[in-house]
């Protein structure tokens, strides 16, 4: 059952908390030095990713020892309530190793598999932009939304790097929808769909994603007012991939995707 306004105000409140410290803590190495590994599939970890996500465990593991948690560096931890937190340390580790202050801390929390509350920190930027089911987006203390950008043609379309999406299948798609819109860059990972969450830009494309990218995601999106899903268009943080768009923009994108898959 999803908690009443104020049991998830009460959540929200202690997972912005743990966004900042953990934000403290990659902010202190992200301004130092570090060394930055490879991991199996080619993406790099660093002790600032393991000193935050163990941070955000400990924390919660002691004001909720009854709740599972899911993280990107340690894996799941199974719990006994109906509540699993969803955290990724270091979203953007790319630019974090390049010393490029576009990366972010994400917390999610799911209620019985249902994402109803997110947090992202960008503490090399001094944002933070979270939101919960039915108490709206938040963007540095005020209320967030998303554009009022109508048409493609007037549209800002994001993607972490645009090539990777004929990587994954979806090159077609994405290269319709960048002949159709005003604009496009890559500002990318988490910040991609902060941006279009706080009305900076109205489209953003990730052909790759994890669940520890989406769960924060989601509800952030949602509350300001666009929409989060999959490139088949469904509302979920488990289909490997994912879109957000201002909500008016939705049904020209997926016309975009299906005009690609016809061709």
């Amino acid at each position: 059952m999803i908690p009443d306004a104020a049991e998830l105000k009460a959540l929200l409140d202690f997972a912005v908390e743990l966004a900042r410290g953990a934000g403290d803590i990659t902010y202190r190495h992200f301004k130092g030095s570090f060394v930055a590994e490879l991991k199996a599939d080619n993406s790099f970890v660093t002790v600032a990713d393991r000193e935050a996500e163990s941070y955000l465990r400990a924390q919660i593991e002691k004001a909720f020892p009854e709740d599972a948690i899911l993280g990107e560096e340690e894996g799941e931890k199974l719990g006994r309530s109906n509540r699993r937190w969803i955290l990724d340390p270091i979203d953007g580790t790319y630019s974090f190793v390049h010393g490029v202050p576009l990366y972010g801390v994400l917390i999610g929390l799911e209620v019985d598999g249902e994402p109803v509350l997110g947090v992202v920190n960008l503490p090399a930027l001094d944002e933070l932009i979270y939101a919960a089911r039915g108490l709206g987006c938040f963007w540095n203390n005020a209320a967030a939304h998303v554009s009022a950008t109508e048409s493609l043609g007037n549209a800002l379309l994001l993607a972490t790097d645009f090539g990777s999406c004929e990587q994954y299948g979806f090159g077609r798609a994405a290269e319709i929808l960048q002949r159709q819109v005003n604009a496009r860059r890559t500002w990318g990972d988490a910040y991609g769909h902060v941006l279009v969450s706080t009305g900076r830009a109205d489209i953003m494309l990730d052909p790759i994603m994890n669940v520890w990218d989406c769960a924060a995601l989601l509800p952030i999106v949602e509350e300001a007012g666009g929409t989060f899903t999959d490139w088949k268009g469904q509302r979920t943080i488990h289909g490997g991939n994912a879109i957000s768009t201002n909500g008016t923009l939705f049904d020209s994108v997926m016309s975009a995707i299906a005009k690609a898959e016809k061709t």
